[in-house]
Formats: C-alpha cells, sequence, structure tokens
C-alpha cells in the first residue's frame, strides 16, 4: 500500500520543546545540553544504544522540561537535528519510551486501519511465547467487520539508524530483538503477527533490517517475513510541539551492499 499523507495534527501533542546544542553525551544515560540562552543542564538520555548517525556533539537537540520530585532530572532529551537524505537537515526522535505511546495513539486514531483493519480492543504489555516470559508490546483485538478476525501480537522497534534514505534497525547487536522475532513466529498461524518499526525521522523512504550490526538479526528476520510475520514501517515527522505520522514505507528483506545490491534471499 502506498504512503499516506503527512497528518496535519500531532499524533502525539506535547508542550514546545526547549532546544540548545548537545555538548557530550556520558555514562549512557546522561547528556550534556547548553541551552540557547547559554544555560548548561544534564538531561536524561533514554536511548541506551550507540544512537549510530543521530548522535552528534555540536549539533541541536530539544529537551523537554519535567520537573518533579519524583525525577532525579528536569530535563529530558527528546530529538536530534540531523542531516536529511534529501538534504537540509529534519529532527530525529531519540527518546526510546516514546515509540510505544506514539503508535498506540496512531492506531487509536484509526490511522492504520488499512493495513490492521478495524480494531475493537488493544492491550500493552501482555505475557506471551515460551512459558510467558516475553511481553508483547501490543494485543489488539479485531473490530467488527474485520477480513481477519485473529488477534494481532504488534512488536514495535524504535529505527533511527539511515544509510541515505533507508532506515534500517538494528544499529548493534540485540539479542533480544532476535528472541522478539522468534516469538513473533511463534504465534502464527493462530494469530496475526506484526512487526512495527517506528521510524522515527521523515526523511526515509523505505526500511531493511541492519545486516551489517547483526547478521543473525537480519537471517531471522527473512525467516520471520517467509513464515508469515508482517512487517509494517511507520514514519514519523518530529516538531517542536509533538509528533505526526507520515506514512508507512516499504520493506526490503535484507540490507543492500554499497553497490545497493540485495544478494541472496
Amino acid at each position: 500500500m502506498s504512503d499516506a499523507p503527512l497528518a496535519e495534527a500531532p499524533v502525539l501533542a506535547c508542550a514546545p520543546l526547549v532546544e540548545g546544542v548537545l555538548r557530550r553525551r556520558w555514562k549512557r544515560f546522561l547528556a550534556e545540553v547548553e541551552l540557547d540562552d547559554g544555560t548548561l543542564v544534564t538531561a536524561h538520555c533514554a536511548n541506551t544504544g550507540p544512537m549510530t548517525g543521530v548522535l552528534r556533539p555540536g549539533g541541536r537537540v530539544r529537551l523537554r522540561h519535567d520537573p518533579s520530585p519524583s525525577r532525579k532530572l528536569a530535563w529530558t532529551w527528546e530529538q536530534a537535528e540531523v542531516p536529511a537524505a534529501t538534504g537540509g537537515h529534519c529532527w530525529v526522535g531519540v527518546n526510546t519510551a516514546l515509540p510505544n505511546r506514539l503508535l498506540r495513539a496512531t492506531i487509536e486514531a484509526g490511522l492504520l486501519e488499512p493495513w490492521l483493519g478495524p480494531v475493537a480492543g488493544l492491550r500493552p504489555e501482555v505475557a506471551y511465547g515460551h512459558g510467558d516470559r516475553s511481553r508483547i508490546d501490543l494485543l489488539l483485538t479485531p473490530g467488527e467487520g474485520a477480513s481477519d478476525p485473529r488477534p494481532i501480537y504488534v512488536e514495535i522497534k524504535n529505527t533511527t539508524w539511515t544509510d541515505g534514505s533507508l532506515a534500517l534497525f538494528p544499529d548493534t547487536v540485540t539479542e533480544r530483538g532476535q528472541k522478539h522475532l522468534q516469538d513473533l513466529m511463534a504465534v502464527l498461524p493462530g494469530a496475526r503477527a506484526l512487526l512495527i518499526p517506528c521510524l522515527s525521522r521523515a526523511d526515509v523512504t523505505a526500511f531493511a533490517p541492519g545486516d551489517s550490526a547483526d547478521p543473525r538479526y537480519g537471517a531471522l528476520f527473512r525467516e520471520a517475513l517467509a513464515a508469515g510475520v508482517e512487517v509494517l514501517p511507520c514514519r514519523f515527522a518530529f516538531a517542536a510541539d509533538g509528533v505526526r505520522f507520515a506514512g508507512v514505507v516499504p520493506v526490503l528483506p535484507r540490507q543492500p551492499d554499497h553497490e545497493g545490491n540485495l544478494g541472496n534471499s
């Protein structure tokens, strides 16, 4: 199915974010940012991975200010400005706590109905897999008139790494991600199994597994496709006032080589 147009209203709105310049990221969970008024603040960094391509000291970032007695830090790093594949710059969502909320809001707004069908119910963090040792991000119950009455198990992966306009996941070896693909295959054929790469930048036009970072994940990704796991890469545009749905992009079965070849399937 072709891309949907950029939604006019944010699927997730937020209070205006505060801009500054990233000075450094340290201890994985912390980012030092100089605000535009010259104030130096320490912000929480929810993304514990390598942040390939989006960790740019000296680059502009956006923070959320949320002081609370229950929080150690009043600031949270939400977005980073990076060179866009199409020229210029674009803003990327870097808070890994956001994609599940973002996709839930997108589904509840009916924006994914062309791919999911009508949804009557949605439950987060439902135990499943071998011995119920895994938790699915979202479990959807089809609504009246759905062409496929099976429940839909939805696994969500935040995706910010790119090669040109191609979005890639993962950007490092992820045994947890490998296990999630295996768990999704295990629910078939009694249920639909759906992997949603949350493409947290609007400059990408397709998605592929990050074979160069995790060959095992890439192999399992292709095994999952062959088994019937569906992949629905959802693209989002990030702004200072919220996040907008920017459509669904095509899936490539593997990461192309430097000459653009897909190699053996």
